[in-house]
């Protein structure tokens, strides 16, 4: 079984701290990958779906572009050493190296569009939403996400999942009796969902790790909204709660 021990590329945390504070006003765009680093980023214009580019990244196995649209049914990858940070109606995430997510939703027109559901199929996804309410699949988890913002990270044996703020429903995939309700107000119990446990004890609790609040308030401002919480300037790094 994965313990996701492999540590975050401290390049990144630097580069989503600069943005969120607007640091790249007048830089040029770095090696870092595909960028557009203009103003203080802020809610994106109609009709745009993709703020930052890092590496690769593909929506339906074409690889994207500043200028591609991702739509509430379709599915989106990104390489090695690779980072997306998007917009889908009302959902801003950020998709971390070698995710594959695939989305069920609907769209009434070019701006407005419902997701209903969300696979992810692999890798570590970060996503905000508000008054919303939709159904996760990862290998070894279904989670009722009820407008929320939530952190996951899946593999074949394991998912962690943290519910950062709001409330979600979570089970077990293959054990309904390994479920729980969580209302969080600031990361108040990540947990990990296996799909190897006894009936039951298939969720475990799990500590705060590899998502940030700089970053969730990063992905809010890309859809007009702020985090229901206010932090200070630096990173919070631990769970609040003791268990």
């Amino acid at each position: 079984m994965s313990s996701f021990n492999d540590t975050e590329d401290p390049r990144r945390r630097l580069l989503i701290q600069a943005l969120a504070a607007g640091a790249f006003s007048s830089m040029a765009p770095c090696a870092f990958g595909e960028s557009v680093f203009g103003s203080r980023p802020s809610k994106l214009p109609p009709g745009q779906s993709i703020y930052r580019i890092n590496g690769k990244a593909f929506v339906n196995g074409k690889e994207a572009t500043l200028d591609t649209k991702i739509g509430p049914n379709d599915q989106v990858e990104t390489g090695k050493n690779s980072e997306l940070i998007f917009v889908v109606g009302s959902h801003a995430m950020i998709a971390r190296s070698e995710s594959k997510i695939q989305f069920k939703g609907s769209q009434k027109d070019q701006d407005s569009a419902v997701i209903s559901g969300l696979r992810m199929l692999s890798g570590k996804l970060l996503s905000v939403s508000r008054n919303e309410s939709m159904e996760m699949k990862t290998k070894t988890a279904t989670i009722g996400i009820r407008g929320t913002g939530f952190y996951v990270e899946a593999e074949e044996d394991l998912t962690y999942f943290c519910t950062c703020y709001g409330l979600t429903d979570v089970m077990a995939s293959d054990d309904s009796t390994s479920k729980d309700t969580v209302a969080a107000t600031h990361h108040d119990k990540p947990l990990y969902i296996r799909g190897d446990g006894q009936p039951g004890k298939n969720i475990q609790l799990a500590g705060f790790k590899n998502h940030t609040d700089m970053e969730l308030m990063l992905i809010e401002t890309l859809v007009g909204r702020t985090t229901p919480f206010v932090f200070p300037g630096n990173e919070y790094t631990a769970p609040r709660r003791g268990y």
